[in-house]
């Protein structure tokens, strides 16, 4: 009985489930190059030119370690695959769990002419079995609350059955604003070889929508690069990389931030592996617990969060609008031609890089989506195509639930709107801008502050049976009847200047 493997380009990591299982490399391996699922949405050119370059070059990693590989480049990708497995005469096709649920369904739908094995993913510290486990026996589903568990179970930052430094969580002196002149050493950068130069002028040959700027590209696309990534970040980065990882400077696109997402996503890097040389760094040098603390949070918590809670949630959780938001993105999320410079700056910044840090992401992008009341899903498939480090899993979960609250509190335990006076704190963007983050109405207000206000008024009733914001609606009733329905008045001005239909609340008597 011949068995095949079947490496999905996210999967790009020698001891993945799929590979693995077998006890010797006498297995055949496909992997498949394929712009069918590139057209799937306007994906950034990076993003498409981090996955190939990466593919071709494990490809070229597993050939040297005596590998049979087959590297298939095609624009349908079911023909690929069905020409391998009859070309190989495969009897069991391996495939290690792609976690995201479209493409599940979409494997699991082919009619191949061999049995299907898909096998656990293990580029996660916790199952998704053990996570349902977890999260069954619970009533309440707290990031904190499992952050804590991992702690636990993993041994990471453990001072015997407490935690280091005698408390689990130091945020409070993780979000500093940006504070006179900030040098955030320049982060670790590549030059791409001939393969990855190949797949450049793939990309931008390709008949296919995109978003955003092929190069320069200067991300890593190997193991070895991926890993001094890891170096470059504990040795020059880490220290510094807690106080600041929530403020936005401007020219300071990637700040004391770590850049592995991409990496781990794909499989470069392992979730644990990140973890433990972080930790021995903090407890063989001079670093922070504040910063490593954080940092592991990122890792161990957040990202394990996120992949179990999309899979608990099910596929039906992408389509969650609690709010009732249909409105379209205005065309600047895809120019980036706006006058509001915090938007033009982030998004002009993904376009370049196909990245942005997280508090970009939440507080600019997602909260101006979530106040504006624009469409869920849109916005969900624009942070998906944007950025380099995204996939369906990722940005469900963290689009959806954290940012939009679209899922009406399942994930998050409030709504992360906030007017221009957060942006205008952890930030120097209002520097810049025409806009005035202290007035709420007239020709120079923030729409930050309009578009808030107007939010929760129309969700009101919504919001208040949710505990957190009771004390931040009451402002509501401190404004002038005559306030209120100018700042109404001028959301939907806005609205119309991006040709939206008008959805007033009535005005106030």
């Amino acid at each position: 009985m011949t068995i095949g493997i079947w490496v999905l380009g996210n999967q790009l990591w020698a001891g993945q489930a799929a590979l693995a299982s077998m006890a010797n490399r006498d297995a055949p391996v496909l992997l498949v190059e394929s712009t069918q699922f590139a057209q799937d949405r306007p994906y950034h050119p990076q993003k498409l030119i981090l996955v190939w370059s990466a593919m071709r070059h494990f490809a070229d990693t597993l050939k040297t370690e005596g590998w049979s590989v087959t590297y298939a480049m095609t624009d349908d990708t079911e023909a690929a695959l069905q020409d391998w497995i009859r070309q190989h005469q495969i009897h069991e096709l391996r495939v290690m769990d792609p976690v995201d649920h479209p493409f599940l369904a979409w494997l699991q739908g082919l009619a191949l002419p061999c049995e299907v094995a898909i096998l656990d993913n293990n580029h996660f510290l916790w199952s998704a079995a053990d996570f349902q486990t977890w999260a069954s026996a619970r009533k309440g589903l707290l990031l904190e609350s499992f952050y804590r568990e991992g702690r636990r179970r993993f041994g990471v930052l453990m001072a015997g059955d407490q935690p280091e430094g005698g408390q689990w969580n130091f945020d409070k002196d993780n979000r500093q604003p940006p504070k006179g002149k900030l040098n955030p050493p320049d982060p670790q950068w590549f030059e791409p070889d001939a393969i990855t130069q190949a797949v450049i002028e793939k990309v931008e040959t390709l008949d296919i929508p995109t978003f955003g700027q092929a190069t320069p590209f200067r991300w890593g696309v190997t193991r070895d690069q991926a890993l001094q990534v890891l170096d470059v970040f504990i040795t020059e980065r880490l220290a510094t990389f807690g106080p600041y990882q929530d403020a936005m400077v401007t020219g300071e696109d990637t700040m004391w931030h770590a850049l592995l997402s991409p990496y781990l996503n794909l499989g470069l890097l392992q979730p644990m592996e990140v973890i433990q040389r972080v930790e021995d760094a903090y407890r063989n040098g001079d670093f922070p617990l504040n910063s490593v603390e954080g940092f592991i949070r990122q890792v161990l918590g957040w990202r394990e969060y996120m992949r179990g809670l999309y899979h608990h949630f099910g596929a039906d959780y992408a389509q969650s609008n609690g709010f009732g938001h249909h409105r379209p993105l205005p065309d600047f999320f895809w120019t980036g031609d706006t006058p509001m410079n915090c938007l033009h700056q982030v998004i002009d910044q993904t376009q370049r890089t196909g990245y942005a840090h997280h508090i970009q992401r939440l507080m600019i992008l997602s909260n101006f989506a979530l106040i504006a009341g624009l469409n869920p899903q849109a916005v969900e498939s624009w942070f998906h195509a944007a950025f380099i480090d995204a996939y369906d899993w990722v940005m469900q979960t963290n689009v959806l639930g954290m940012g939009l609250f679209a899922d009406g509190g399942r994930l998050a335990s409030k709504p992360y709107a906030a007017s221009a006076n957060y942006v205008n704190r952890m930030g120097d963007y209002c520097k810049g801008c025409r806009y005035n983050p202290k007035e709420r109405t007239g020709e120079t207000a923030c729409p930050f502050n309009f578009f808030y206000w107007d939010f929760l008024h129309r969700h009101r009733a919504t919001l208040q049976a949710q505990g957190r914001m009771s004390f931040i609606l009451k402002n509501l009733d401190k404004m002038t009847t005559e306030e209120l329905n100018a700042i109404q008045a001028q959301a939907q001005a806005w609205h119309r200047r991006w040709g939206h239909p008008v959805e007033m609340s009535s005005p106030v008597n």
